[in-house]
């Protein structure tokens, strides 16, 4: 793949970009502010963008609005975040958009490089990537509209927000794929999502997760 890396800390982004190259995939481009992020990007669209929350000059969330504007100027780019912290109103944002693959991960909570390879090319190929602790603080800040939910539903809709399979939820909770599935088509029902050939229900129902 053809990636564009956004990291101001010198020695990380050259940590970031071998460990890519290691992996198969083209550093494109590798800088460490949003203007060049921005030009990157609009000089030569990658395949997926990756890039940290705090950059220059404030050192606070530049790097997530920037994710958020490339994906409006840029509909259905698939990008990466990477931070030391939940930034929750833009997180949110960011993974409200369904239009195209997107991640969110913890740089401390990252213990592998294989995993973390591993959803580069999951957000890169259109999938959602979510740090489990990205998770949690989101729906805990916001939690009502999922009342209609058993805690078992809730559980698996969890799971799913992680961007887990029915199979690898099945092996967390400790059940059959088959009841994964059930819990799957009744919380599906319980969110108000019937079958719609235009869109996707397994990502509308995170989404309404994430949200809610």
């Amino acid at each position: 793949m053809r990636v564009i890396l956004a990291e101001d800390g010198v020695l990380l982004r050259e940590g970031l970009a071998g460990l890519l190259q290691r992996f198969g995939h083209a550093v494109v481009a590798a800088v460490g502010d949003v203007p060049g992020l921005l030009a990157a990007v609009a000089a030569d669209p990658p395949d997926i963008v990756v890039t940290d929350v705090r950059m220059p000059p404030t050192f606070t969330d530049e790097g997530l609005r920037a994710a958020i504007a490339l994906r409006r100027s840029t509909p259905g780019l698939p990008v990466l975040v990477l931070s030391q912290y939940v930034e929750q109103t833009y997180a949110a944002e960011l993974l409200e958009d369904s239009t195209g693959g997107t991640g969110y991960l913890l740089k401390d909570r990252i213990g592998d490089v294989t995993e973390f390879a591993d959803a580069v090319e999951r957000v890169a190929k259109g999938h959602t990537v979510v740090d489990p602790e990205v998770v949690r603080q989101l729906l805990a800040r916001r939690r009502a509209p999922l009342q209609r939910l058993s805690p078992r539903e809730r559980e698996v809709l969890g799971l799913m927000a992680e961007g887990r399979s029915n199979a690898a939820i099945a092996r967390a909770m400790t059940v059959t794929e088959a009841a994964v599935a059930k819990h799957i088509g009744s919380l599906l029902t319980k969110l108000d999502l019937p079958p719609d050939e235009n869109d996707h229900r397994r990502v509308r129902a995170v989404l309404a997760f994430l949200r809610g």
